[in-house]
């Protein structure tokens, strides 16, 4: 096992071997005369996956970690152009697999969900769409690569999209505002190109629904995306609870916050901080935080300690921000090894202890599943898995201390708070996206528009008249899952909904609370969506009342708990 990141070896797939092995695969399982040769061929077939899924992520962390070097993108171009035809030949073996009369052994060794998972992959894959993954994969990079690029000058230093966050959680309005309008600049510059971009994904997205069959592309995205408990109609439901019951709790939150900063208006560059002498601050740096979240883990349960030790001591982690170091923050994993990576940009803001823990929620599943031997396993569908990183952050609130000192009720404060203010913008960013997916000759002003009229509806304290980009619309141009990965947003809002309930039965028992969470991370992608909430002792986030009593909850124990902060 390599003792280091640096150790681990990428070799470029060698394509023949990748088609020799689905080859075999195939006529192993098509003329198999007992069950035992299905289940060993496909056993293959999976282990050759985890190969091909290393090497693939692999190369799309050095990728990310440098977008600039000519010799990283060859690589990620390289899978972009070829994934396509891997994913052809391993459909031909899906079809013999579910054609195979020994389906009923399958079943039983490798679980119901894989064949309904490969059901799904035979309904959302076709040759007559190669082309056309190739291209939505150069236009994805095309925007990491603007962004991950831009330079913010201000006073006369140099700020990246990441590191400029710092500035605007500053308590000096001036620089907040001017920190804000140089970021929407950013976009204003770019803005054609930008709009190119997205009206060209979006077109190739509707292309592709169509030569697959499905009547919109919102249809083959919730059948990519695994979402076989729910509907876009379920969906639209959630969101209506969202406005009726979560939308004036942020209002509240909001009006209390433009008090406690002594402010007329809350304008757009306000909205960050929320507190007139600073947002929480971490007591150290980037060796400081891990250092404390190295002796959290080890406090936490021998899985964490076990866990983060692995993690730390063969430097699976690249957080801090650098010039050409792509935006925002993921978490991967390389199977072949049994190894997570966190990728992320520290800007030395409250962040960078939020994205850390949520980071190690994805890793820390992803390492309790790293021996399950279906590829598919190894991660639930995404909003699962985002129960499993927000669940993190509040596992973690004992831990705090740690980190903010005898600012730790102050941060709790703002990370509560910022949960229940979240929620309407993820409501906003899914709507938007519906909105664009079923109007997609709309043109790029329209979509702006559109956008503005989000923000009315989910966010009517937002004042955005002093920044002129941010005035016409453009500020959804910076959710980088927009433009990368259609429809994945709402995950985050039933994700929280989800973790919010942890976070009340951790205050009441965080032991038994953490067991049920190990249940979740243990299961990986071997459940559904709301067969894992089931498994968590949670309650569905589309069940009536669960909205209300969960936020709602969440706003009196706020209340009760910092009536200085909220009242």
């Amino acid at each position: 096992m390599p003792q280091q990141f640096s150790e681990l070896k990428y070799e470029r797939l060698i394509l023949s071997d990748i088609e020799s092995a689905c080859n075999e695969a195939k006529k192993v399982i098509a003329q198999a005369t007992d069950s035992w040769l299905v289940i060993d061929a496909i056993h293959k077939w999976n282990e050759m996956r985890m190969h091909v899924m290393t090497m693939v992520n692999l190369a799309e962390v050095n990728y990310s970690l440098d977008v600039s070097n000519q010799g990283h993108k060859a690589e990620k171009h390289f899978y972009d152009v070829n994934s396509p035809t891997i994913t052809e030949w391993n459909v031909e073996v899906e079809k013999v697999i579910l054609a195979s009369p020994f389906r009923k052994e399958v079943a039983e060794e490798f679980g119901e969900i894989f064949l309904k998972i490969i059901e799904n992959s035979l309904r959302t894959f076709s040759p007559e769409i190669k082309e056309l993954m190739v291209e939505e994969a150069n236009l994805n990079n095309s925007y990491n690569e603007i962004t991950a690029s831009g330079i913010i000058e201000l006073d006369g230093m140099e700020y990246n999209l990441s590191t400029i966050g710092a500035v605007v959680v500053e308590t000096n309005r001036d620089r907040r505002r001017r920190a804000t309008e140089a970021s929407y600049t950013f976009l204003g510059n770019h803005a054609q190109e930008l709009d190119t971009i997205y009206d060209k994904l979006v077109k190739i997205r509707v292309e592709k629904a169509r030569r697959l069959g499905f009547q919109s592309y919102t249809e083959l995205r919730y059948a990519e995306m695994g979402r076989v408990d729910y509907t876009p109609k379920d969906v639209e439901v959630f969101r209506n609870k969202v406005l009726e019951y979560v939308v004036p709790l942020s209002v509240s939150i909001r009006e209390a916050q433009r008090k406690r900063l002594g402010l007329d208006t809350l304008t757009i560059y306000d909205e960050k901080l929320d507190f007139a002498d600073g947002n929480p601050n971490v007591e150290g740096e980037y060796d400081f935080i891990v250092g404390a979240a190295e002796k959290m883990y080890s406090e936490l349960s021998p899985e964490t300690n076990e866990f983060f030790s692995a993690l730390s001591g063969a430097r699976l982690m690249d957080l801090k921000s650098r010039d050409n170091k792509a935006v925002g923050g993921y978490c991967t994993s390389f199977p072949e090894y049994r190894l997570p990576f966190i990728f992320a940009n520290f800007n030395g803001t409250t962040h960078d202890v939020e994205v850390l823990t949520h980071e190690a929620g994805h890793a820390f599943q992803a390492y309790r599943s790293k021996n399950l031997m279906v590829p598919e396993y190894l991660w639930p569908t995404t909003e699962a898995c985002e129960i499993h990183s927000m669940g993190m952050e509040f596992i973690t609130w004992p831990w705090m201390k740690y980190f903010f000192g005898d600012q730790t009720e102050k941060f709790k404060f703002y990370h509560l708070s910022g949960a229940i203010k979240f929620l309407p913008y993820a409501c906003a960013v899914d709507e938007f996206q519906h909105w664009v997916y079923a109007n997609p000759e709309a043109g790029p002003t329209a979509r702006c528009r559109r956008w503005n009229e989000m923000e009315k509806k989910y966010l009517p304290w937002r004042d955005a008249s002093e920044i002129p980009e941010a005035g016409e619309g453009r500020q959804w141009q910076f959710q980088k899952h927009i433009y990368e990965s259609p429809f994945y947003y709402i995950d985050y809002a039933l994700a929280q909904t989800c973790a919010l309930q942890i976070w009340k039965k951790s205050i009441e028992d965080k032991e038994n609370a953490f067991k049920e969470y190990l249940k979740i991370c243990d299961v990986g992608g071997s459940q559904s969506f709301l067969q894992i909430v089931e498994t968590g002792n949670l309650s569905s986030p589309f069940l009536e009342k669960t909205l209300q009593d969960v936020f709602g909850g969440a706003m009196l124990w706020l209340r009760a708990n910092y009536p200085q902060y909220i009242g």
